[in-house]
């Protein structure tokens, strides 16, 4: 068989034995990443800040990010009620034995909220344009999220479902299927996956979806924001809309290759994941705010030329 395999060399550890992964430095990466757009739109658009302002405004925006996707990830997204029984362990980094695990778990849509509530805190503190400001980390955001699911795939976590596509790829710690399973037994005769009379579970290869994401949410979102919205957007804000409408409209579809969450092998009323429906209010929120704005906008006042 011909199969795609997940590359034996990626390790999530910088160094093994200690305490460095991959995925942290990935968002170090994305936030210089940002840092270094957001600066270089100031400089362009000539704005009443300096490079010590950015810094001030991406620390608060990322530090309630991070609080908020941790939390988000282990409430919303954990069925057990394990950390609604032992709130602490939200922000412990360990594990029973006390080996170092990091915080392995952050919800995308907790983070955009966090992200939300933090410029709004440091707009209001600073006297700054939230919509305005909001714009500049938007034209920059999704480039520094693709790192974000670069890291993901070096985890070799957040895989997709199940495929026969070429695309497929086997991914060495994903869960086990059971060779029962309608969709596996097909997927088993179609690749001619060998399979031994005794065994009842089998990794078969899937999506993976992290690059998908890489992808569509975030390079060619950036390339749109970036090349496209950026230079011909008519009012303030409008890039906001536009990334929420486009960020949920691009996970929407991705959740269609994307892994179940786990604890939720289920799919919510509509037939759909949590995670489309965290889309389609991404979506509808993006649009809400278009609608807003765009009234506010054409009922401005408007300002009268003459020639002389």
């Amino acid at each position: 068989m011909m199969l795609l395999q997940y590359p034996a060399w990626l390790r999530p550890e910088v160094i093994p034995g200690l305490p460095f992964r991959w995925y942290s430095i990935m968002y170090l990466v994305a936030l210089l990443i940002t840092y270094l757009l957001v600066i270089r739109q100031v400089k362009k658009q000539r704005l009443d800040s300096n490079s010590d302002d950015v810094l001030t405004m991406l620390i608060w925006i990322m530090i309630a990010a991070l609080l908020v996707a941790r939390i988000f990830a282990t409430t919303v997204y954990d069925p057990t009620g394990k950390y609604l029984r032992r709130p602490w362990l939200i922000f412990w980094p360990f594990d029973a034995n006390m080996n170092f695990t990091g915080f392995q778990g952050m919800s995308y849509f907790g983070g955009l909220l966090g992200a939300v509530a933090g410029m709004l805190l440091w707009a209001r503190k600073y006297k700054k344009n939230i919509l305005l400001w909001g714009d500049v980390i938007v034209h920059a955001f999704p480039l520094g999220y693709t790192f974000g699911r670069l890291g993901n795939f070096i985890n070799g976590e957040l895989y997709g479902r199940i495929t026969a596509s070429p695309l497929g790829m086997i991914f060495p710690a994903a869960r086990r299927v059971s060779v029962k399973d309608p969709l596996a037994g097909r997927i088993i005769e179609q690749l001619e996956f060998p399979v031994s009379p005794d065994q009842v579970a089998v990794n078969l290869p899937r999506h993976p979806s992290q690059l998908y994401e890489a992808l569509g949410e975030g390079i060619i979102l950036w390339l749109l924001l970036w090349f496209v919205v950026r230079p011909r957007k008519p009012f303030h804000g409008f890039s906001v809309a536009v990334y929420l409408i486009g960020y949920g409209t691009a996970r929407f579809i991705i959740e269609f290759f994307r892994e179940l969450d786990p604890g939720f092998d289920f799919y919510t009323p509509l037939n759909l994941s949590l995670g489309q429906l965290f889309s389609l209010a991404s979506v509808l929120g993006g649009t809400a705010l278009m609608a807003v704005l765009y009234f506010r906008y054409k009922r401005r006042p408007k300002v009268e030329t003459f020639d002389s």
